[in-house]
């Protein structure tokens, strides 16, 4: 932690520097470069190396335009330690608008992956070895999957209390335990020694401003945490995040057109109906029903369902009623701050 010299791809990057590399990549057929772009920051004060990251799945957009804000906030001017910020790492996949790389692969089921492997392989590898392996700390960006919405969470190994800290410190109301899946960047990362939590919020192709704007507040959040910021101004309390520690899907028992009835951030109970199923005639062909308590922190948008289809994921909570209140209390003063300056101070 805290070294003075920092290096990305051959580039010496001094305290006090701010650089912006274009990390070579594999070419498209076309003999178009590509690269991953990269903006490192580092204070004038040694501390703790931060990578944030964004569009590892390249339909995911939101965190691209996340990471473009703090990059241009003013928090940045009196910043402790390093924060390496990766705005898009699925190049490809931007492109293309998908989820995938052109090799039908899954970015983050690829990792740590290889120099002589799979095109996925290949930015794997680059990826975590040029940017993961150089932060103590990381913060990876997702949405929801194409035609589902998340609400704003933070998924982590919640055994670590490093990391829970840190979870916390991001501040949406919901904090998911989430084991670490073969292949993943938080499994790989944590062998090489950095401590990552995952942000998803909002859906695959939209950017969506409370999701945005709740991941700037998050980061800074996090930062602050880290000492890498000053501590906020505000006398303000933060609430303490709910944590779930197990969360499940309703899937859909038929199919047909749905009429969905419960929304993101609701607050169900076992035996409420979510959706209602129908046929093409408007005939109600059968009813969704919550199978146990809690709140709706995903759900499918697309109104064209198959049976067996995920349609609802809620989070199980001791007391779903508080978290639902506070999911309300957060959109409302997200929404309400408009250009406040403790929330997003621009340059």
């Amino acid at each position: 932690m805290g070294k003075a010299l920092l290096t990305i791809d051959g580039v010496d990057i001094p305290l006090g520097g701010t650089v912006r590399i274009k990390l070579p990549m594999v070419k498209l057929y076309t003999d178009t470069n590509m690269s991953m772009p990269v903006f490192v920051k580092r204070g004038k004060r040694t501390g703790p190396t931060l990578f944030i990251s964004a569009a590892i799945h390249g339909d995911e957009l939101n965190g691209i335009e996340i990471i473009s804000r703090i990059i241009q906030s003013k928090y940045l001017e009196n910043l402790k330690g390093t924060l390496i910020a990766v705005p898009i790492v699925n190049g490809y996949g931007v492109l293309n608008q998908s989820r995938y790389l052109p090799d039908r692969r899954d970015l983050n089921r690829s990792f740590p992956g290889s120099k002589r492997g799979s095109l996925a392989g290949r930015v794997a590898d680059r990826f975590l070895n040029e940017i993961v392996a150089k932060a103590d700390y990381g913060i990876d960006l997702h949405t929801g999957s194409l035609h589902r919405t998340n609400l704003p969470q933070v998924r982590a190994n919640l055994d670590d209390p490093e990391i829970l800290a840190i979870a916390k410190a991001f501040g949406v109301p919901v904090v998911l335990n989430s084991n670490l899946r073969d292949g993943s960047l938080r499994e790989c990362a944590e062998d090489v020694g950095a401590k990552v939590i995952l942000y998803e919020a909002g859906e695959a192709l939209r950017f969506d401003e409370l999701s945005i704007r709740a991941g700037v507040k998050g980061i800074v959040g996090v930062m602050r945490h880290l000492g890498m910021l000053p501590k906020s101004r505000s006398k303000k309390s933060l609430s303490e995040p709910r944590i779930a520690r197990s969360s499940s899907w309703i899937r859909a028992t038929d199919s047909g057109f749905t009429t969905h009835i419960k929304e993101l951030g609701d607050l169900v109970e076992e035996g409420d109906v979510l959706a209602e199923i129908k046929d093409p005639y408007g005939d109600i062909l059968d009813q969704v029903l919550c199978k146990n308590g809690g709140i709706i922190i995903g759900k499918q948008n697309i109104p064209l369902v198959q049976e067996g289809e995920a349609m609802y994921h809620i989070a199980h909570f001791l007391a779903p009623d508080e978290v639902a209140g506070y999911v309300e209390s957060m959109q409302d003063e997200l929404m309400d701050s408009g250009a406040s300056s403790d929330l997003i101070d621009y340059k």
